[in-house]
Order: C-alpha cells, then structure tokens, then sequence
C-alpha cells in the first residue's frame, strides 16, 4: 500500500533516499519514520495495529511530507517476512538506502520463571530481525557504495536491569551485530550504527508504568516519577522525535565517518 504527494522540497537533508522503518505504526519508530520523511525520504512503514488508522496514517505522512509511504505487515518475528519487506520497499521505491531496524518487544520475568517462548519471541524480534533485515538490504547498498544502517538499541545493550533476561541479550547482540557490520563496511559509502534511548514515553513504557502503578498502588503520575528516578538523572523522558532527530543525522552524509557507534539518549543514566 502506497500513496504518493506531488510536490517536493529541493533542501531536504534526504531528498531522493528511500527508507524502511520497522516497527514504525507507533512509538520510537513511528517518530523515526516521520523525522526521515520531513527532510524528504520516501518511507516503508512496518507493523501492527488498526488497518484504517495505519492507512490514515500512510496517507497523511505522504501528504504532509511531499514524499512516497508505504505500508507492510511483515511479521519481524519470522526471517521469510523480513526479506519480504525488504523486497516490497525496494519494489515501490526502486531501492532502500537506509534501512532502520527499530521493531521490538519485552517481556519480563525473573530467569527461572521466564517462558522459553517468550525468550524466543524476544531474541527474533528484537535481535535476529536486524539480522535478517542487513543480510537482505547489504547487496543493494553494496552495489550503489551508500547506505545507512541505523538500529535502535538501547541503554540495555551496555547495562542490564533485573527480569529483563531476553531484551538485555538482545540489545547487547545488538550492539555487536552493529560493530560486525560497521567494520565489514568500514571501506564503503555504507556506516552501521546504533542508538540507545533510555526512558522514551512510548506504549511500551506506558505498560510499564501501569505495571508500577498497580503494583505500588499509584497514581500514573507518581509511577512515572519513580520509573525515572530509578534510572535516569534528568527525571524526564526521552521523545520519539529526539530520536528521530538523531536517525536523521545518522542517515545524513554529515556522518559518514560516524561507524560502529552507540549513542545513548538517556537523560543521564549512562553516566552514573
């Protein structure tokens, strides 16, 4: 699904790339698609959620940005889904010049009572996804000599927190994969890197704080405050269209030599 606008900007930082943003219907990636789309890049939308909303969505970003949307269900949980995202943008776009692996979930359970499954469900999202999605997009990349690899990690690929086994393996793998890359690229127009938000107010954070709020017996607002008292100095959370920022520069020729990075957007948390 696609919906094209007709005018276009001639000063956009991205005018011109086309982009895949998974996990991108809400959140972190949706802010990232957005902050891509204004500075002019063509964006495949990926994941779940109501079907007449998503298509709503497709059409206002297109809109409002001047610049080609699309949409894929692809299951990032299953590697034959992610190669066919990677195959339905470069179909409506004619190729994928920076490609954002944001899709991830959590779950969390001391180790001894965490479900296989679960764990599993995990590490296929939040880690082999990316996977996937690089072995897929390299060769296209490789042939034009450009493209930009941005995977969102997180403060838990270099800490860890308790109950949070599969995320924090996960995110660190992450972190790895991403130095992997980053020197197999070292040579070429194409940089590897991964940001790392602390808290970010998303609907991921919001279930957290739900869980504090019904656990503790608090309001939301004070579970909100204790969340990033626990962690993050600056006791404010992080936005989606900060980090959406920070993609855009990644995705940009002003980092070129920006390789192998993990850059925290943490509030601080990092720093203690």
């Amino acid at each position: 699904m696609s919906t094209a606008a007709t005018t276009s900007s001639t000063d956009r930082k991205l005018r011109g790339r086309s982009a895949i943003v998974t996990g991108s219907t809400s959140g972190i990636g949706w802010g990232i698609a957005r902050a891509l789309a204004v500075e002019g890049a063509d964006v495949m939308l990926n994941g779940f959620g109501d079907r007449e909303e998503i298509g709503r969505n497709v059409s206002s970003l297109a809109a409002e940005c001047a610049v080609r949307v699309g949409y894929s269900d692809a299951d990032m949980s299953r590697a034959g889904d992610v190669v066919r995202l990677v195959d339905a943008a470069t179909h409506e776009f004619g190729k994928v010049d920076i490609l954002v692996n944001n899709a991830g979930i959590q779950h969390t359970a001391p180790i001894e009572e965490f479900a296989p499954d679960a764990w599993d469900r995990v590490i296929a999202i939040d880690l082999s996804s990316a996977f996937h999605a690089m072995r897929a997009v390299l060769p296209q990349m490789r042939a034009r000599d450009w493209g930009r690899i941005v995977n969102v990690a997180s403060v838990h690929g270099l800490v860890a927190s308790v109950h949070k086994a599969a995320y924090v393996a996960a995110k660190h793998g992450l972190l790895g994969l991403t130095k992997v890359v980053a020197l197999e690229t070292a040579r070429t127009g194409i940089t590897c890197n991964a940001i790392c938000p602390g808290w970010v107010l998303t609907p991921l954070v919001e279930k957290q704080i739900g869980e504090i709020a019904r656990r503790e017996g608090v309001d939301g607002d004070e579970a909100r405050r204790r969340l990033l008292a626990e962690k993050q100095p600056s006791h404010a959370f992080a936005t989606p269209g900060e980090i959406g920022a920070l993609a855009v520069f990644l995705a940009s020729d002003a980092a070129a030599q920006v390789r192998g990075s993990a850059i925290p957007v943490d509030g601080g948390w990092l720093a203690q």
